[in-house]
């Protein structure tokens, strides 16, 4: 899988490869948010490399030199869409809900679901990966 939407390139044959099994519908948007996972990484240089694999049989991307971020997942609900996760334990999306409680739809501490085609407001989800990429630096706050 290559193309502006494969940007970055992937690295694990097994992470594009679930990319490409994913529903036509649902690929896209999936794309958009790993793109912007990277995109935020590279803004944060205090995150270092992230690491795109499978957990869960979903794609995940980690901080693994500095350990500074809690891992971040995509996936598809069973109730449909498509969606990010966070660990369910932490604090990153009831954090990101109490700042946008009527913006997005929830699942709960664990997720932040998204319809097919749905316009994916970057300004605002960036504030999320950002926060997931930093959550165990202390010294900095969430939003």
């Amino acid at each position: 899988m290559t193309g502006p939407l494969a940007d970055p390139p992937f690295i694990d044959p097994q992470v594009a490869r679930r990319f490409a099994d994913f529903p036509a519908e649902l690929r896209a948007g999936l794309l958009q948010l790993r793109a912007m996972i990277f995109a935020v990484a590279a803004r944060l240089p205090e995150v270092g490399r992230i690491e795109e694999t499978l957990k869960w049989g979903q794609p995940a991307y980690l901080t693994p030199e500095t350990k500074a971020g809690s891992t971040l997942r995509l996936g598809v609900p069973k109730t449909g869409g498509f969606a990010i996760y966070a660990h369910c334990q932490s604090r990153i999306i009831p954090t990101f809900r109490d700042r946008f409680p009527q913006d997005f739809t929830y699942e709960g501490n664990r997720a932040v679901h998204f319809e097919p085609g749905a316009a994916l407001p970057e300004d605002k989800l960036s504030l999320l990966i950002a926060h997931a990429l930093r959550y165990h630096l202390r010294q900095l706050r969430a939003f």
